[in-house]
């Protein structure tokens, strides 16, 4: 009978310990092709009023970079930690072109199963197989963003006691074959119409009606967006998880318009970045920061162990520090979008200049078949332009072995000094930088050093 009586107050208490622990859940709210397009980071003109009350809760990264502009390497970066050449994941996943991520890989769902996580993705996973992203429950999502927050809510309810890891994969504002999706307004969402002439032109765009049509269109998707991430953020605060969630909102990669999306250019690139974790304190935060660095980010939250390969770090322990220390650098890594646009490229920037190594700079630079049949590309291409906005058109296609920019002085990646005499000591650090990167994450691509 004392036996029993132990045995008994043995589990009451544990279990009391159990319920005074607060679980350590995680949301990741992944944009689909949205730039640095919110009110938050300085547009004037844009509509996202739930952002940017989010960015006040927690911390905003200026410099923050995706390790590759297209979805689902992108995608495969957050999941595994690992740049697309490393993972595998080095081209999208759906239909003919049917890239996979190597079996070897453990995406976050596979991690985070020692801690008894539950986890789940709500709308665009993009990337494969099954084994390696063992999602245990998997939602269809879209553009209709109320009902992306109705399986939210869901999700949420039926984990009951268990930690979870939930992904909502939004649909906005990628393109269409009819342009954003705007053709069909959502129940209860905003549907923001905006003035084409007001919009402020990014500088890889042309300045032309087409152009600015194409980019309004754009912006409307990015107020949808925003309703959907204000709709999630208020599931968790209905449903008390507030206090042990932590929230990342960010996105794959740049805007859906040439120049940006699919390069290794700023304009891919240099996204949008929020973190808010209980208790925190709201922070604009200065660091480097890569798209590796976020899976490691969710174990260190989840208090489970980094697999040695990843070569991303926590950005824990510095969302309340505005200007952290040995944060100055990123890398990046290219090899295809659709399996017919082979175009390896590498990348490392720090605060001052950016290098790219483009790995096949014979070929001519592929366009996307959604950016190609843009408005914007389609009128370039009928009226015959020499320029796309500010870069050359024959400059973005015909590209040379190396770029190095001087990024501080030309931010849109402009003039190439690499072959200037007065940059030869910067290049040659450049390259030694990312050749230790390159051989650090195991780049198949570095067998071409030995051949050519």
């Amino acid at each position: 009978m004392r036996w029993m009586c132990l045995v008994i107050a043995i589990l009451i208490a544990t279990q009391a310990r159990a319920a005074d622990t607060p679980r350590r859940n995680i949301v990741l709210m992944i944009a689909d092709d949205l730039g640095r397009t919110l009110g938050c980071y300085g547009d004037s003109v844009v509509k996202t009023p739930h952002i940017d009350a989010f960015a006040k809760t927690g911390t905003r990264f200026t410099h923050a970079f995706a390790s590759v502009a297209s979805c689902s390497p992108s995608r495969a970066t957050l999941l595994t930690g690992m740049p697309t050449h490393q993972c595998g994941q080095y081209g999208l996943a759906h239909a003919t072109h049917n890239a996979h991520t190597m079996r070897t890989a453990a995406g976050l769902p596979k991690l985070l199963e020692a801690g008894g996580y539950r986890s789940g993705i709500i709308g665009k996973l993009h990337v494969q197989p099954k084994e390696v992203y063992p999602f245990d429950v998997e939602y269809p999502g879209g553009r209709n963003v109320p009902e992306m927050a109705v399986l939210a809510r869901k999700f949420i309810e039926e984990s009951g006691e268990k930690p979870f890891f939930l992904v909502v994969g939004f649909t906005d504002p990628h393109r269409t074959a009819k342009g954003f999706g705007n053709d069909r307004p959502v129940r209860d969402t905003p549907h923001e119409r905006y003035d084409p002439k007001s919009l402020k032109l990014p500088y890889h765009m042309p300045d032309t009606d087409d152009a600015r049509a194409d980019l309004a269109d754009y912006y409307t998707s990015v107020t949808r967006l925003d309703h959907g991430v204000g709709l999630i953020l208020q599931v968790l605060a209905d449903l008390k998880r507030e206090d042990d969630t932590l929230v990342i909102f960010l996105s794959d990669n740049g805007i859906p318009f040439p120049g940006a999306k699919t390069t290794l250019y700023d304009a891919g690139l240099h996204l949008p970045l929020i973190v808010r974790a209980p208790g925190g304190v709201p922070t604009t935060c200065e660091g480097m920061v890569s798209w590796t660095d976020i899976a490691p980010t969710v174990l260190d939250w989840a208090k489970q162990k980094q697999p040695a390969a990843l070569p991303g770090r926590s950005l824990l322990p510095i969302l309340h520090e505005a200007k952290p220390m040995r944060w100055d650098v990123v890398f990046g890594s290219h090899q295809f979008h659709e399996i017919t646009m082979y175009y390896p490229m590498r990348m490392m920037r720090d605060r001052s200049y950016k290098y790219i190594l483009n790995l096949a700079h014979p070929l001519p630079f592929p366009f996307a078949s959604d950016l190609y049949e843009s408005a914007t590309w389609q009128g370039v291409l009928k009226r015959g332009d020499k320029m796309m906005g500010l870069r050359g058109v024959k400059q973005f296609i015909e590209r040379p072995r190396e770029e190095l920019y001087e990024v501080g002085s030309d931010p849109n990646e402009l003039k190439n000094l690499a072959g200037e005499p007065e940059f030869e000591a910067v290049l040659k650090e450049k390259r030694r930088e990312l050749t230790a990167w390159r051989k650090k994450t195991n780049d198949p691509w570095l067998i071409k050093d030995r051949h050519e």
